[in-house]
């Protein structure tokens, strides 16, 4: 049996099994554990968490002396759902810091997911669900605002900063598909967990600079296989979350793999993991290449005859723009702008900050362009290193050069 409790009633012995509040207010990314641990309990009271949910059977109860007369603990047999979280659209900066601030807990949750799994350990899905719903928010708020910081990546975290930036895309794709909130959610679970079979895959082939060897390249396809069996081997997960995790590699023309499924009987969640998986690596930088400019990727992708779903990519490109944000583009007046902000109505003319002229070759004080409401016009877009520029991402994030 369950029962909810003041979080100063809290003890060592106890076994928890949820928090009550927000995710981010908690300082656990698991939430079932027993509590046997002074400086968990020391960090759990420190938190803005209130009440929590114990589970008798498994560890201690609370001491009737420590309940005041008259007092009446709540008790269920499961953790009643909360109600959905009402979101309102805000800006990308006022959204930022709330989407660093999920990355960085998600982190530290998908590298413990990844190494328990690398250690033979059972994967289960309850600790992750409040994180894809974690995701899911923060893109009802700001649509681009977690995916544009999740591409900046390490080589150190790669792996884990890749799952977390294909969840969200999966989840956004899946709205400009029309999917339900429950379908977005199982897509995003797909998108995070698309990678768990390289827990398996040898490090010193994930991180080598060069091109793979057949045989290399080979070790490096089981992923999908080895991924699938330890989701069916896990806890909770559903058929479209393995079916992601098995089939995201596959290609239109049946030239991918493992199975070399083609067209139709490819399903819609692996036709979207595909577009989403290729896009955030090729947009990340790897030991073996740098990072493409978003618009110089999707340009790419289009030209990939037999790659891709042609429908989903077409999606895929409307929800995210033919010029996504974080492409530096070059405006007929020769000026030099990184988009910030999507139109709705049109791809063509999104929302600028431009910082440099081409003319000049120097940097302009900051300006926010609507193109929508400007004379202004793309020209093309522009590679940063043609023009000494450094760090581009910092400038659709600040104001300041």
């Amino acid at each position: 049996m369950l029962k909810k409790i003041p979080v100063e009633k809290l003890g060592l012995g106890m076994y928890l099994q949820a928090f009550c509040g927000a995710w981010l207010d908690h300082p656990f990314w698991r939430t079932k554990f027993l509590l046997d641990d002074p400086d968990d309990l020391t960090l759990i009271r420190k938190s803005p968490i209130a009440e929590v949910w114990i589970d008798i059977s498994k560890g201690r109860d609370v001491d009737p002396d420590d309940i005041e007369p008259g007092t009446i603990l709540q008790t269920a047999e499961e953790v009643p759902a909360q109600a959905p979280e009402t979101t309102r659209r805000v800006a990308l900066n006022d959204e930022l810091r709330q989407a660093a601030r999920i990355i960085a807990k998600a982190k530290e949750m998908i590298a413990s997911v990844f190494e328990n799994a690398r250690m033979g350990q059972t994967v289960e899905i309850d600790a992750l669900v409040p994180l894809v719903d974690e995701i899911l928010n923060s893109l009802a708020r700001n649509p681009v605002a977690l995916i544009c910081l999740a591409r900046l990546k390490t080589a150190d975290d790669y792996t884990f900063m890749h799952s977390i930036s294909v969840c969200g895309l999966m989840i956004s794709l899946a709205r400009q598909l029309g999917l339900t909130d429950e379908q977005a959610r199982e897509a995003g679970m797909g998108g995070l967990l698309h990678d768990l079979g390289k827990t398996t895959s040898p490090q010193h082939m994930l991180n080598k600079p060069g091109k793979l060897t057949n045989e290399e390249f080979a070790e490096i396809k089981l992923h999908t296989t080895e991924g699938y069996k330890i989701l069916l081997d896990g806890s909770g997960f559903t058929e479209v979350v393995t079916d992601i995790c098995l089939h995201h590699h596959e290609k239109i023309d049946g030239s991918g793999y493992p199975e070399g499924l083609s067209g139709d009987q490819i399903s819609l969640y692996a036709k979207m993991s595909a577009v989403c998986d290729v896009y955030d690596a090729i947009t990340s930088n790897r030991p073996y290449k740098s990072a493409w400019d978003p618009a110089e990727a999707i340009r790419s992708m289009a030209e990939w005859s037999g790659h891709f779903d042609p429908v989903i990519f077409q999606a895929f490109v409307k929800r995210i723009g033919i010029y996504p944000v974080g492409s530096l583009v070059r405006l007929a007046s020769g000026k030099l702008g990184v988009v910030i902000e999507q139109n709705e109505q049109t791809l063509l003319k999104p929302k600028l900050r431009v910082f440099f002229s081409t003319k000049s070759q120097a940097y302009i004080k900051p300006e926010v362009i609507d193109l929508a409401r400007s004379l202004e016009t793309i020209a093309g877009r522009e590679d940063a290193a043609k023009w000494g520029i450094q760090d581009i991402n910092r400038f659709w994030a600040s104001d300041k050069p």
